[in-house]
């Protein structure tokens, strides 16, 4: 779907003719359900029940940084450059996506704010370099020792 929105335009504020185009898209949850797998059903309550236990280490990250970082002089890391929850406000989403792109948003931006987090840790105890490549490395890596 392409936008039809200006330059300059906010994204969050789309167009009349963008939301008129999203709409146009929307499937309904009762749809959305009925075309969607039977195990992909089954097996959306364990995806969701993992939400406790990354509420359980967002709030020892988030304890962990705000004591802790100030100590060793640490930057700390914004939970709001991480943490982004645009995509459940798009038009075309019915509730069952957009509860879905809510929780990705989270899971995902709470790893990536945790991830800078330990690199900003390691940055301060351990700035030295594995002896073999890492698959993914993280954004303060590239300063270790060798």
């Amino acid at each position: 779907m392409q936008s039809i929105m200006k330059n300059d335009q906010d994204p969050l504020s789309p167009s009349l003719e963008t939301l008129i185009e999203h709409r146009r898209h929307k499937r309904s949850s009762w749809k959305h359900l009925r075309a969607t797998r039977l195990l992909v059903i089954l097996s959306s309550p364990l995806i969701y029940a993992c939400v406790l236990p990354f509420l359980l280490v967002d709030a020892s990250v988030e304890l962990y940084q705000l004591v802790c970082f100030p100590i060793y002089g640490i930057p700390k890391v914004r939970r709001k450059d991480y943490l982004v929850f645009d995509r459940g406000r798009l038009a075309y989403l019915n509730t069952i996506e957009k509860v879905g792109c809510i929780y990705c948003s989270y899971v995902n931006g709470l790893l990536a704010m945790i991830t800078e987090i330990a690199a900003r840790t390691e940055q301060y105890f351990c700035p030295i370099k594995h002896a073999h490549r890492l698959a993914q490395a993280h954004s303060r890596y590239g300063k270790f020792l060798p």
